[in-house]
């Protein structure tokens, strides 16, 4: 990969990029996520020049008629780059939290330990909106469990100016315009607001506060570990962020999903007496019989 654009374009330090990656060692086999969107597109162009064995994996959701299109751009651009390629299509019907439920079909279609083009843009405008839904600390943290997210010491604009450098034909997924869903009323208003009101970029500043969260959270869920998030005693006893954490971890891991922190704040209830049963993210339901919490789990 050549170092100096063409046409006028800025020129890209591809060597300087690499070093803010967190790319395994050269020759190490990934899986990259590949919308055919500029994130993800200098993603498997990163991961190739760092000498990675590139498969890339596509998820059609079949959410609109040019979803087939996306599927041909990122084949071909797998293709270009030298990288492997896998299609997966899901089935996702239009309707409420569509946002939500197509990032779920997507990453249950797409192998474990993904790698996916986040950029630090996309960390910070995560940040916002888990603490606009009240998401706590782990939310602040903005990390997402299952997936390798190595390029969050990239901006968005340079992985555009990797892909303008190398000619590929990116595509552009109308649901990132749509103001109808919050994150992108996030990224092309707030975001645009807040640097006006700091006077500075609140990137940084966000993904800053989203690794001192992460290290906070880091000793709660070490202190969360000891925890039994069974015992109704030992949850109303314990500091309740550290309580908060055990039943996270406990559910999550029951459950499949994590639970909102309103359904942690109802269960520490049951465990405090104030209640004996409670519903939680994803339909199920946890109750207390003798001082024990056990969780229902939705038939499917």
């Amino acid at each position: 990969m050549s170092e100096a654009s063409s046409g006028g374009a800025p020129a890209v330090d591809v060597g300087a990029l690499l070093a803010r990656c967190g790319f395994p060692v050269p020759g190490t086999a990934v899986d990259c996520g590949l919308s055919g969107g500029p994130d993800s597109s200098a993603l498997v162009a990163l991961a190739s020049e760092a000498g990675l064995e590139v498969t890339a994996w596509h998820v059609d959701h079949g959410l609109r008629p040019s979803s087939g299109d996306a599927a041909e751009a990122a084949r071909a651009i797998a293709a270009r780059l030298g990288a492997g390629f896998e299609l997966r299509r899901v089935c996702v019907e239009p309707g409420p939290d569509l946002e939500a439920r197509a990032r779920d079909a997507r990453y249950g279609a797409l192998p474990p330990g993904v790698l996916v083009g986040h950029t630090a843009d996309d960390r910070a405008e995560t940040v916002l909106f888990n603490i606009g839904r009240g998401a706590g600390l782990a939310g602040a943290a903005a990390r997402h469990a299952g997936v390798r997210r190595p390029l969050l010491g990239l901006r968005r604009f340079e992985t555009r100016a990797v892909c303008e450098l190398l000619g590929l034909p990116t595509v552009s997924d109308p649901m990132n315009d749509d103001p109808a869903f919050a994150r992108v009323v996030i990224r092309n208003d707030v975001m645009p607001a807040l640097a006006r009101a700091l006077g500075r970029d609140p990137v940084p500043l966000l993904n800053r506060h989203a690794d001192l969260s992460s290290q906070a959270l880091e000793v709660v869920a070490d202190l969360a570990a000891g925890l039994d998030a069974a015992s109704a005693a030992e949850l109303a006893a314990a500091p309740r962020a550290v309580a908060a954490e055990a039943l996270r971890a406990w559910i999550s891991e029951t459950v499949g999903l994590p639970p909102s922190a309103a359904s942690i704040d109802r269960v520490l209830g049951v465990a405090e007496g104030r209640s004996v049963a409670t519903e939680i993210t994803g339909g199920h339901r946890v109750a207390r019989t003798a001082g024990r919490l056990r969780i229902e789990t939705r038939l499917q």
